[in-house]
């Protein structure tokens, strides 16, 4: 089963989670402060960390901020801050999803389970590659290239990026966008989408390509090349 690692500050918190991970049959790992959790990481990367954002000395943004410039590393935010901006600024910095304390056990594993959907590798296979022009896309193993330059991104950016790639020309509607990049019902404001796309467009960048169109009032769309 998946390994999962909890980063928070309070053991009771910690405990909770622990409990309804553990019956659903995860494996799991646990860590009280960020230090802890990059050393946990490195001993031993997890399948996917539960991520408080309020901890001390080093928060759950910094945490997530170092995992990012080495590893694509499944995260699910934990706050008790439930502001937009709060909830963009650890989207924009590669989380996979946020959940707002305080939250049910069952919505929580809810949402472990959809993004471990997601990102968890399955036997890949060659044929179920998708193409636009010099980007090539192979979904069963989250490898994007341009050209000869490979990119990461978060497995939002990459699922978004997929319903772009697979249809060049047609427009996508945010709310469309979020239905490609998440399970289930799910709120994601405007703001969150345009953040996704413009760090999609950034990395995309870096391969020397900015086939992404914005079309006001309407969304986005990759153009045909």
């Amino acid at each position: 089963m998946p390994e999962i690692l909890i980063v928070d500050d309070e053991p009771h918190l910690r405990e909770v989670v622990r409990y309804a991970l553990e019956r659903e049959g995860y494996t799991v790992r646990e860590a009280s402060d960020g230090r802890t959790a990059l050393a946990e990481v490195a001993r031993s990367e997890p399948d996917l960390m539960v991520l408080d954002v309020l901890m001390p000395e080093l928060d759950g943004i910094e945490v997530c901020r170092r995992i990012r410039s080495h590893s694509r590393l499944p995260i699910v935010f934990l706050s008790s801050r439930g502001e937009e901006l709060d909830r963009v600024l650890g989207l924009e910095l590669g989380g996979d999803d946020y959940v707002t304390k305080p939250f049910s056990p069952r919505e929580l594993v809810s949402r472990v389970k959809a993004v471990l959907r997601r990102t968890l590798p399955i036997a890949p296979s060659a044929g179920d590659a998708v193409s636009a022009g010099p980007i090539r896309m192979l979904p069963e193993e989250h490898r994007l290239t341009v050209g000869d330059t490979e990119i990461e991104l978060t497995v939002t950016e990459f699922r978004m990026l997929l319903a772009l790639v697979r249809r060049p020309g047609k427009v996508y509607t945010r709310e469309e966008l979020v239905t490609a990049a998440y399970e289930g019902p799910h709120f994601v404001s405007d703001r969150t989408v345009d953040s996704h796309v413009r760090h999609i467009r950034k990395k995309l960048k870096e391969g020397g390509l900015d086939p992404i169109e914005t079309v006001h009032g309407l969304g986005y769309r990759l153009a045909r090349t």
